[in-house]
């Protein structure tokens, strides 16, 4: 099976590559492995859903 690292996935994704292994240590990224301080992830997962409950795009909160 073919891997790829945590900031090859970030690039795929279009996501920060911090975000990536909060994901893996969550244990949100199916097939993920750890080697040292390296994630290794499948080359063929897929993306979790964000279950982030973050502040959302609202132009009149802004002023």
């Amino acid at each position: 099976m073919e891997y790829l690292t945590a900031t090859e996935i970030a690039e795929k994704w279009g996501i920060s590559s911090r975000r990536v292994r909060i994901l893996c240590n969550e244990g949100r990224v199916k097939g993920a492995i750890t080697k040292g301080n390296l994630w290794l992830i499948p080359y063929n997962t897929d993306k979790p859903q964000e279950q982030r409950r973050g502040r959302k795009n609202d132009t009149a909160a802004c002023g």
